[in-house]
Parts: C-alpha cells; structure tokens; sequence
C-alpha cells in the first residue's frame, strides 16, 4: 500500500472532541456477544449526529485477552472477534468521509507472552535480547532479580523453567520491551507506517513514561532519583523518532504520561516530541469548585511554555464512570482501587455529571468523550464469577477491576440485550434499557441530547484563552471569545451574570431564572 499525501496540520487536534470506543462493548455487528467492527461502522452515523472530529480505538489487534487487549500478539492484524483488516480500513474510509478520523492506541512498553518475539526468546532464541531476563537472586536464583511490583498487584518478575525470570510491569502475561535494544525501535517505527498508511489521523501511546529501564534494574527506594523505569530521559528520542514519522504522515500523538513533575511532564509536549498528552489531574479532582479551578489552571500553565493544547476527560475505560464517582457524598476517591466511603446517589451523579461536561466542553483544548457518557450511565455491579479484569485477580479481590465502566452499551429499549446485538461478553444491569440511546435520541432533556447540543455549540467558545469571571463561593465562571461558562457547585442558587442569550443549560433554572447547586450553563456575553 502506497504512502498516501500527508493532510496539512490544520490543528485539528487542538480542540478536536475525540470519542473513545472500546470497541468489545460498543455495538455487536454479528451477534456473538463481542462488539466487533461490523457494529462500529453500522454506528458511524450515531457518531457523526453526535458531533465528533475523531474516534480513539483502544487496541483492536490480535491479542489472547488477557487485559482486554493491551496484551498485543500482533499489530498488524485485527482480532478475529472484532474482525478483519480490509474491515478496520473499510472502517477507517468510512468514517473520514463523514468527517471523522480515527486514532489507534499502540501499547509499546509490552507485548503479549504469545507475540513471535517472547515465544522465540523462551525457546532460546536470540529475541531473548529483546526483553528484560534476569538470574534470581538467593542461593538458588529463588528470588526476583529485584523487588519492582506489578501495576496489577504482586512481583513484576515471573520464573521461567529454565531459572530466569523475565519482567512485566503489568500481567505475566505482558512481558516488558527493552527499548534499549534497536529492533524494538525500528518496529515500533515500523508499525506506526503500517498504521499511518492505512489512513490513521493519530495514535495513542499507552504507559508512555515506563518504556525505558535503568539497565541495571535497580530497587525503587529512597526516592531514587532517577526512577528505574518511570519518565528517564532516554525516552524522549524515542519520541522524537516517532514525532519524524507522524510528521511524514501529518499524524499526531497523545500520550498516556502519569507525571506529578509539571515541568518534566511537559518536556513530552515540546514541539519536536507528542503533539498531546492525557490530563489526568481533572479527571481524578472532586467535585469541588476550588479543586477543579486549581486543576484547571495548573492544567494550562503546564502547557503554555511548551505551546501544546491542554486535554480533558472525565472517565476511560480504567475509571469509575463519572455518574458514579460523583454521586459519592465524598467524590475524591483511590483511584487504584477505587473505593469510595459513601453510596451513590445516581440523581445527584447525574446532575453533576451533566454539568461537568458543559464545564470539560467549554475549556480550551482537546476534550475526550468515552463511549456511554453521552448517555449518563453509571458504573455497574459485576457478579464475581463474570469478572474479566486482572486487577480484581491480581489484588486477590480487594480491587473490584475495571469491568464495571465496560458493560456493553444499550443502544434500543425494546430489543434483546438492550440492541447491543448477542448475550454480552459482560452482563448488563437490570434497567439497562432505561439509557437506550434510542429511546434518549427522543428526548430533548436527555444526556444524549445534551452532548448533541453541547458539542454543536462549542465553537461559541472560539479557540482563544481563558479568562476568569467574578463569582460567588463554589462557583466557576469565565469567558472564551463571547461565551460565557457558569458552573455552580455551591448548595444554592446563584444570579446569571450579565448575558444576551442563554445558550445551553444542564438542567433547568429556578422559579427565578437563577442557576441551581450542581447545575452549568452557556451564555452568550
């Protein structure tokens, strides 16, 4: 396949709403209970209604499953579940001539234990130096090579028959890269031109900090300085290798990069390095008007001296989702292990769920919307026996995983399965149907409707800077161009400040047009 003609950089990206699909429990295009590509494309036109530049796919390539996909056997195949790839590109066509681009996630810290590589390195190939084996320590090599704990729970080293151990950061079955060894760069490079080709407008770089390891593989402690294997300089050719071949193609990156350094975090952003990175700071604040103001403003001073758009969401597939987390009398929360100490109220969720995303929506920059947000579902309760996540595993139970924010999605309240097509993968709650986006689609006050309407109307925000307004405690307001965004997170209602037209509102004003407690509104100035 032929290189096609870069795009011009519009910018785009800069403010671009980015729908994230995963794709296993988007739609089910051939009845199997599995989302697939099939039902991706059939829901194309659901997408284009709803207003997005672009779709985030997490990793739709062929892969064992065993951490939804981020265990990657081989790039340049899709899944057999999701289906082919003359699929993923018919997939890719379709959706840029509804105006919408696609961008992929590539997981380059590691691949699955059943990738050609680690298959050819446990039989003693010479692969075995493209991964990070190691002799035990203890008088029989009984122990790991060091003490580095999974990000799922549990030693990152596994023993092997033949004595050694390998590293993996996350599941066994996810063996670690070694970034210092050549090939493995060339074919990262390599699989971004396999992707660029086919028509890719971005990538997503999942764990973008851990790739490179100190060669020595020392112990984390005392605060060593550098970290072993988190955000080490070497990683930033890495970068500025794939930034040379994204610009051939006029692709862009974001990255995955968890940094409390604002400073060393926006050393990723520099111009000849990712285009974008995640906002992780907005998505895990309170519901608190304090809060969220600090983020927000910490959030684009961090960006400003790289020039890079800041990003905002408010949940992943990683994530509580946002009804519930905010339906928690107490809405800070672990986000390892998720734990709240307070029951949710779904009303009061859904309130604050639909004025956080007039708030996320009106803030300069990219904003990422994952899929059912737009219809105000809650996180859901999985029965034990149905769990999938190997964190719940991996943390003998204490961490309830991640399959709560995956449930399939419902798409008709009057079809089986909510029309999300065979017996889904993960079990949907009673009730499910109630979210239907048919059945929302018919409902001017519904989430769906909101988002519609939202995303319509974002260009009144312009694309310039922030200004902060004047407002009462617990209460957010500023002006982008001539709009104004007023969120009141304060118990009692508040007056609009000066306006000649309401734009859009989350829920309706009082009895005496002022703006109720948990409630957002977009004003023309």
């Amino acid at each position: 396949m032929g290189q096609p003609t870069p795009a011009p950089d519009d910018g785009w990206w800069r403010s671009a709403v980015i729908y994230q699909v995963y794709v296993r429990s988007f739609a089910d295009g051939d009845g199997d209970g599995t989302g697939d590509l099939a039902g991706v494309r059939a829901r194309l036109p659901y997408l284009a209604e709803l207003g997005v530049d672009a779709l985030w796919f997490n990793p739709w390539y062929r892969s064992p499953m065993k951490d939804g996909g981020y265990d990657v056997a081989d790039y340049r195949a899709i899944d057999p579940a999701f289906g082919t790839l003359a699929e993923a590109e018919k997939l890719i066509a379709e959706a840029r001539e509804l105006g919408i681009r696609t961008i992929v996630d590539i997981v380059p810290n590691h691949v699955s234990d059943q990738h050609p590589w680690f298959r050819a390195a446990l039989a003693g190939g010479p692969e075995r130096e493209l991964f990070h084996f190691r002799p035990g320590r203890g008088e029989r090599g009984e122990l790991p090579p060091n003490g580095w704990q999974s990000e799922f729970g549990g030693p990152a080293w596994t023993r092997l028959p033949d004595g050694d151990w390998y590293l993996h950061l996350f599941a066994p079955e996810q063996p670690d890269l070694n970034w210092a060894h050549p090939a493995v760069r060339q074919e990262h490079e390599d699989i971004l031109r396999f992707w660029f080709e086919r028509g890719v407008a971005g990538v997503r770089i999942d764990s973008a900090a851990l790739l490179a390891k100190d060669p020595e593989l020392p112990d984390v402690t005392g605060g060593r300085d550098p970290h072993p294997y988190v955000d080490r300089d070497e990683l930033h050719d890495v970068y500025r290798a794939w930034r040379a071949v994204a610009d051939e193609y006029g692709a862009v990156f974001v990255g995955e990069v968890w940094l409390p350094d604002t400073e060393r975090f926006a050393r990723y952003l520099r111009p000849d390095e990712l285009h974008t990175a995640f906002n992780f700071s907005f998505l895990t604040c309170p519901w608190d008007a304090d809060r969220l103001r600090a983020s927000i403003d910490g959030t684009l001073a961090e960006h400003a001296p790289v020039g890079a758009p800041a990003t905002w969401v408010l949940c992943n597939h990683d994530v509580t989702r946002t009804v519930t987390r905010y339906g928690r009398a107490d809405t800070g929360f672990d986000f390892a292990t998720k734990t709240f100490g307070t029951p949710t109220d779904l009303a009061l969720g859904t309130r604050r769920a639909r004025a956080a995303a007039l708030l996320s929506l009106a803030l300069p920059g990219a904003v990422y919307v994952y899929q059912g947000e737009e219809l105000g579902l809650p996180e859901a309760d999985i029965p034990l026996d149905r769990i999938e996540d190997p964190m719940h595993a991996r943390s003998g139970g204490t961490d309830p995983g991640r399959d709560g924010c995956r449930v399939p999605l419902p798409w008709a309240a009057g079809e089986p399965h909510a029309g999300f097509g065979g017996d889904p993968w993960l079990p949907q709650p009673d009730g499910w149907a109630a979210y239907a986006a048919d059945r929302q689609a018919e409902d001017p006050g519904s989430v769906l409707s909101l988002y519609r309407a939202a995303i319509r109307l974002r260009p009144e925000f312009g694309d310039g800077p922030l200004t902060w307004l004047p407002a009462p405690d617990g209460v957010l307001a500023f002006t982008r161009a001539d709009a104004v965004c007023v969120v009141n997170l304060a118990d009692t209602p508040v007056d609009l400040p000066a306006h000649t037209a309401l734009l859009l509102v989350s829920g309706p004003l009082d009895t005496a047009g002022r703006l109720p407690g948990d409630t957002a509104v977009w004003l023309r100035a």
